[in-house]
């Protein structure tokens, strides 16, 4: 009796031991794939050359110019929802905002390329602005229209229609959200981590459009309704520069030398030939997955 009780408490004493072997090595791997993603996310942090202002800094301004046939704003039919059709009746499209033949609504930003001294532009990380930007759903349209951010900057996305809206971000590369939003309710704070041109749609008002441009540097602009953009702060250098727009096949791509304090002057200019009735997504679709590392949880108008 006395051997058989010792073969079951060395039995046993086996098993506790390969248990507390099996939790321990599942334990050290989960520890060493949460520490190579740190080592990883820092790494990448730590390639990044925080810039340093010289002094020197220039801008690219300019304007883009419209040829050919203007197409029409069309009517949108506010009925399915009477407080937008109340507070605004005439609504039309914007997707193709002309004026004097000059294009608004146009996403301008330098892609790449080398300061003066030969660095490259997005091998530099930049402040993160402390002011949020901001996304409005006001008269059942959202306000503006592109809105560029920097990553890790907050976007504000706010409600200031008296009816609930659906506030659908279609990311890709960085984390989507469908969101329903009532009338009086608190301002959703987004963050965003990577370089992408992000769709937003309104699942309860179809007509309902915005882009979020995510850059990981600070040198973008928006063109106003008589087409005109200022990128300020640019370093010295040769750059690439970028005029996207939702609605041309193709975007239009310039290479740019700014000067010491230089302020660069630049036109681009799109046809009415070259419009698709599709959302072209243009380079953003193939450039990189440029990423800026968040901390802590973080990282976790048409």
């Amino acid at each position: 009796m006395f051997r058989g009780h010792s073969r079951y408490l060395f039995a046993l004493l086996l098993a506790l031991c390969l248990l507390t072997f099996a939790i321990s090595c599942g334990k050290d791997a989960d520890e060493e794939d949460s520490e190579g993603a740190d080592d990883s996310n820092s790494a990448q942090a730590e390639s990044l050359t925080p810039y340093k202002a010289s002094g020197k800094e220039g801008s690219i301004v300019g304007t883009v110019n419209f040829t050919g046939t203007t197409p029409a704003p069309k009517t949108i039919s506010m009925d399915q929802d009477p407080v937008c059709s109340g507070t605004n009746p005439n609504a039309t499209t914007e997707d193709v905002l002309v004026k004097d033949g000059k294009l608004g609504n146009v996403f301008v930003y330098i892609k790449d390329g080398k300061t003066a001294d030969q660095k490259s532009i997005t091998g530099f990380s930049f402040d993160t602005p402390t002011q949020s930007a901001v996304l409005d759903q006001h008269g059942c349209h959202y306000v503006p229209h592109i809105v560029g951010i920097q990553a890790k900057q907050s976007l504000e996305i706010r409600n200031s229609d008296a009816t609930s809206h659906n506030v659908n971000v279609q990311a890709t590369k960085n984390e989507k959200f469908n969101q329903g939003q009532g009338p009086g309710a608190a301002p959703l704070e987004k963050k965003f981590s990577r370089f992408e041109l992000i769709p937003v749609k309104c699942n309860q008002h179809p007509w309902m459009k915005a882009y979020i441009g995510v850059m990981t540097h600070p040198f973008y602009a928006v063109t106003a309704a008589d087409g005109k953009f200022e990128i300020k702060g640019v370093p010295p250098g040769t750059y690439t520069v970028v005029a996207w727009h939702e609605k041309f096949k193709q975007e239009q791509t310039q290479t740019i030398t700014v000067g010491a304090s230089e302020n660069k002057e630049s036109t681009f200019q799109f046809a009415s030939d070259k419009m698709t009735a599709e959302f072209n997504a243009g380079s953003w679709q193939i450039m990189p997955a440029l990423e800026v590392p968040m901390l802590g949880h973080e990282a976790h108008q048409h």
